[in-house]
C-alpha cells in the first residue's frame, strides 16, 4: 500500500489531485451548496479549509472533469456546463487605506477579465461598477451564470484593526460594501 502525502500549506484541488496528496473528498457538501442555494457565507477558524474549499468549488463549476474523478461528485455533475467563475482574493498584501485597496479591486478585476476571455473598462473608473460590468460581460460571453468567489474578504479589515481612523470611517465601509 502507497503512503500518500499529506497536502500541508496547499490550497489549490489540482496540485493535491495531481501530486498525489491525501485528500479528504469535500465534494459532496460542494454539489449540496451548488444545487441547492443561490448565495452562502461560509465561516471557518483561520487554517481551516476554506480556500481550498472555495477552489473547489471553482473548479467544479469550471468543469475541470478530469480533477473529480473517483470523488463523490463525479457522476452527479454536468461536466458539460462550464460556468465563469470569478474569484476575488484579499489574501495577498496589506491594504492600508482605500485607495490601495482600490487599486488591488482593479487588478483582482483586470486579472479575472483576462481569465474569462472579456473587456472592462479600464481604471480609474469606479469599482463597483467595474465589478457589474465583469459579471455582466461574463455572462455574455459564457453563456452560463457567473460564480463569484470571495476568500479573505477579512483581511484587509483584520490588517488595520488598530487603525480606528480607517476602521471607523471609509476603509470599513468601503471593504464591507466591496464584498457584500
Amino acid at each position: 500500500m502507497r503512503r500518500q502525502k499529506l497536502p500541508i500549506g496547499i490550497q489549490t484541488l489540482r496540485e493535491i489531485r495531481e501530486g498525489g496528496y491525501y485528500y479528504v473528498d469535500k465534494t459532496a457538501f460542494a454539489h449540496r451548496l451548488a444545487t441547492t442555494g443561490k448565495y452562502y457565507f461560509l465561516s471557518r477558524p483561520r487554517r481551516f479549509g476554506k480556500s481550498l474549499f472555495l477552489d473547489t468549488l471553482a473548479e467544479l463549476f469550471a468543469g475541470n472533469e478530469p480533477l473529480f474523478r473517483g470523488l463523490f461528485v463525479h457522476d452527479k455533475w454536468d461536466w458539460s456546463r462550464k460556468y465563469p467563475v470569478i474569484r476575488l482574493s484579499f489574501g495577498g498584501g496589506r491594504l492600508h487605506d482605500g485607495r490601495g485597496q482600490d487599486e488591488h479591486i482593479h487588478a483582482l478585476l483586470d486579472d479575472n477579465a483576462q481569465r474569462l476571455g472579456v473587456e472592462i473598462a479600464p481604471p480609474p473608473r469606479d469599482t463597483h461598477l467595474r465589478f457589474k460590468q465583469l459579471i455582466e460581460r461574463a455572462v455574455e460571453r459564457h453563456g452560463q451564470r457567473a460564480v463569484v468567489l470571495v476568500d479573505e474578504y477579512d483581511k484587509p479589515i483584520l490588517d488595520n484593526l488598530y487603525r480606528p481612523q480607517l476602521i471607523g470611517h471609509r476603509f470599513a465601509a468601503h471593504a464591507a460594501f466591496r464584498v457584500a
